[in-house]
């Protein structure tokens, strides 16, 4: 299992080695000058050539690209702010911990009425119930995120005023935000829930079970949805990178401070070094999540796990006899 999860960490390597080459190219091919840009058409040459100099635009491509690695590798130095020429780190990291708080509350909200409507709905297949839960996750699929947050603000801040407009100043302010990306979340949570559910109900060993006279809440519990976890736990991973890449939309409309904004806000400026830092940070939080789905997967199909170790030991027994016939 260690060199497993080994083997995932360096796999990570050239994923975001790819990414940022993949923003440095795309910037590089953006129309504009970044210095008459930032400087306006006023600025005399001389200004422009000392700005390039000053944010090293004067280098080829690849040197670059070579020293914005150095410099995260060996500093932790994303850059500077074209607009504010402040170091990007401080403010990246000042935001990333209110964009993935609301990624965890999106996913809590999403799983909680995702999966209990999925499971309903399963043992209640082909009936009105069924029925009405499936229109609903339709509808949830269908509905555009922004505009449900637009109806539970004229609803519950203005009309009601149960809680804040906008803001992130503590959990009150965190409740609509939180509703607005979970509940339509949880229609994806919903049918796939449903899906893996249905492939367990009939299976052979949930029939033993209720035919030895075990209780139906353990048998959904236990044998059911024990059996039903893998499909659940990567629906989790899916909408958790979905959550921190939506949430740019959802920050904009409740004038949350996070990287989604952040990112919003660079785009409209074109401060390249704070877009492609607030990038490479998602990427990284995106890879690392789908490394702990993995992980998951070990800790919940014992077949996963057996599978690693039977590796490994098929891989030690070659070794050794390869070892003894050499010495022969």
């Amino acid at each position: 299992m260690i060199r497993y999860i080994g083997k995932r960490l360096i796999m990570m390597v050239p994923v975001i080695l790819a990414v940022t080459f993949l923003i440095f190219f795309l910037q590089y091919l953006a129309p504009g000058d970044p210095a008459e840009l930032q400087l306006g058409v006023d600025a005399s040459e001389e200004e422009k050539e000392a700005w390039r100099e000053e944010f090293n635009l004067n280098d080829p491509l690849l040197v670059q690209y070579g020293k914005y690695l150095c410099g995260i590798v060996t500093r932790g130095d994303f850059g500077k702010s074209f607009r504010t020429g402040q170091v990007v780190t401080k403010d990246l990291f000042e935001r990333w911990p209110t964009t993935f708080v609301l990624a965890i509350l999106t996913q809590v909200v999403a799983a909680s009425i995702g999966v209990l409507a999925g499971v309903f709905a399963a043992l209640n297949r082909s009936t009105w119930k069924d029925g009405v839960i499936r229109v609903l996750a339709m509808i949830g699929a269908a509905m555009p995120s922004f505009w449900f947050a637009l109806l539970l603000i004229l609803k519950f801040a203005v009309d009601l005023k149960w809680f804040p407009v906008s803001g992130w100043y503590g959990p009150k302010y965190w409740v609509l935000p939180a509703i607005s990306t979970g509940v339509l979340g949880a229609a994806g949570y919903m049918r796939n829930v449903r899906a893996a559910v249905l492939d367990n109900v009939k299976q052979d060993f949930v029939r033993t079970a209720r035919a030895k006279g075990q209780k139906e809440s353990k048998v959904v519990l236990h044998h059911i949805m024990g059996n039903a976890l893998i499909p659940i736990i990567t629906c989790a991973g899916l909408h958790f990178a979905m959550a921190l890449g939506g949430t740019m939309i959802i920050e904009q409309i409740f004038a949350i401070p996070g990287l989604g904004r952040y990112m919003v806000e660079a785009i409209n400026n074109r401060d390249f070094p704070q877009l492609r830092a607030a990038i490479i940070l998602t990427a990284v939080t995106v890879s690392v999540v789908n490394l702990i789905i993995d992980i998951l997967y070990a800790a919940v199909d014992p077949r996963i796990k057996a599978g690693f170790k039977g590796a490994s030991a098929k891989k030690r027994k070659i070794t050794a006899a390869d070892l003894a016939k050499e010495g022969n």
